[in-house]
């Protein structure tokens, strides 16, 4: 039995400085055997608030019932103190979520999933995303199945509901058999948790205890670092943790695969103080900073990060340079959704309405400039101008990341190839769109030497090209369009 309750904020608006970023759909977490088991995945969304600010949900589960609580929003919008109060039960999953195209999630949209079974209910929250989910979409609903949202994790749900072996273990090993693509999950029934990586593992998933010999599953080590939970260890690439009365199983129950974890978790998607696969964020954006530096070095009087994600990289780039480390623009941290924007008698409002320059900072100083990712190059051009406006006599752009010049398909938000900056500009084009003096970017050599020293055990299609899982042309098409129905 399900009982629901769902949340909506009036407020939408377009965000001009995510342009210019790769998104990450979403972040997972699950918490099993704790009295406040609500309580903490609702702490834990709030540090994976960074992965998704569209949409949170929470899912507990006590006396066979699922309380479920999702909304539109962020998670301090969506739950209230009474909210949580109804969370009752000693386990519980939560999922934040962007929206995989400009725009909000859709109220259907909302995760974790949820539905009844011949065997009790279940929930669903993912991460990632599935190459062949529509066409096993439309497989399902020539079965007679009857899909509430569009998108590919009510897939898994439907599998694993259809599947007639005996355990839930065995029944979502049988729906993910059946899929192909990117996923971190957790899910739960009414006895257990369990958490699941794909076998290339490309979304990050680690397992985590706490101090009542609990257990947690999360998107990133710095949620279990607000909980107070220790962690244990990454989940491994297609392993399959189960935790329930009888303590936790792990199994690998799909084909082994080359591991392939994105490599934008490094240069944008997880936060600084957390650890990917046993790698410091913040030390290896620092490092791909100082090997920048070392590539593409320049003569300048300062160097200035685009606030937050250009920070760690801005400061390897001056300690390999001497160039001296400024916060030259300034980010308003508390501006929220605008309902109205001006026409042109505020220039460049989109971007000052959250990015400033102190009075003067810029005038006559030759400027590096350090992001970490051009998409569609407009943002950058927007901040570019207006640095240059603020009296800058140089503005050299330097990129924490090589070129994009490719779609994902596996989760992350990103336009048409066509509008990707990179997939139909040289660097010397791209440099004059966006009005520097200078561009350059990271080279997927240098970018590998920062994070791990090795080129094995990444996937970088979105530089590359080279595409970890094998997807037909129509696949590639789908995914386009369902990431378009999705916003």
């Amino acid at each position: 039995m399900i009982s629901a309750r769902s949340t909506t904020p009036d407020a939408d608006a377009d965000d001009d400085l995510r342009d210019d970023h790769f998104r990450d759909a979403c972040g997972v977490f699950g918490v099993y055997d704790h009295p406040e088991a609500a309580n903490l995945v609702y702490l834990g969304l709030y540090a994976l608030q960074h992965r998704g600010q569209e949409s949170a949900g929470i899912v507990s589960v006590e006396d066979r019932i699922l309380h479920v609580n999702r909304g539109r929003g962020l998670v301090a919008d969506v739950f209230k103190r009474q909210d949580l109060a109804r969370l009752r039960g000693r386990q519980a999953v939560g999922h934040v979520r962007y929206s995989t195209s400009g725009g909000s999630a859709s109220q259907r949209n909302l995760q974790p999933l949820v539905a009844d079974t011949a065997d009790g209910g279940i929930a669903i929250a993912h991460n990632g995303n599935l190459v062949n989910g529509v066409q096993m979409r439309r497989d399902l609903e020539r079965r007679g199945s009857i899909f509430q949202s569009t998108m590919d994790t009510e897939v898994i749900v439907h599998l694993t509901a259809l599947s007639r072996r005996q355990s839930f273990y065995e029944r979502l090993t049988e729906a993910l058999f059946q899929v192909r693509g990117a996923y971190a999950l957790v899910a739960m029934n009414e006895r257990r948790l369990i958490g699941v990586r794909d076998p290339h593992g490309i979304r990050p998933l680690v397992l985590g205890r706490l101090d009542n010999n609990g257990w947690v599953l999360s998107s990133e080590t710095c949620a279990l670092d607000l909980i107070g939970a220790r962690f244990e260890r990454d989940v491994e690439p297609g392993e399959m943790v189960t935790i329930g009365p009888d303590g936790l199983l792990s199994r690998y129950p799909f084909p082994r695969k080359k591991r392939r974890l994105c490599i934008f978790e490094y240069i944008y998607f997880a936060r600084p103080d957390s650890a990917i696969d046993g790698v410091n964020v913040y030390e290896a954006r620092k490092r791909i900073g100082v090997n920048l530096a070392r590539e593409h070095p320049v003569e300048a009087d300062v160097v200035v990060p685009v606030p937050d994600s250009g920070v760690p990289a801005a400061l390897g780039f001056a300690q390999a340079s001497g160039i001296p480390f400024e916060l030259g623009i300034i980010r308003n941290h508390y501006v929220g959704r605008t309902f109205i924007e001006p026409q042109q008698s505020i220039r460049h409002f989109g971007v000052k309405i959250k990015l400033n320059s102190p009075p003067g900072f810029f005038a006559g100083k030759r400027v590096v400039l350090v992001d970490d990712s051009v998409v569609r190059g407009t943002t950058s051009r927007k901040i570019v101008k207006m640095v240059r406006a603020a009296g800058a006599s140089e503005v050299h752009l330097r990129i924490s990341s090589p070129p994009t010049a490719h779609p994902c398909f596996y989760g992350i938000d990103t336009p048409n190839q066509q509008e990707l900056l990179a997939a139909n500009n040289s660097v010397a084009q791209m440099c004059a769109y966006m009005e520097a003096t200078s561009l350059a970017f990271i080279s997927l050599d240098g970018l590998y030497r920062s994070v791990h020293g090795v080129s094995e055990g990444y996937c970088d299609a979105c530089f590359s090209g080279s595409y970890p899982i094998p997807t037909t042309r129509m696949e590639k098409e789908d995914t386009r369009l369902t990431l378009l129905q999705e916003s």
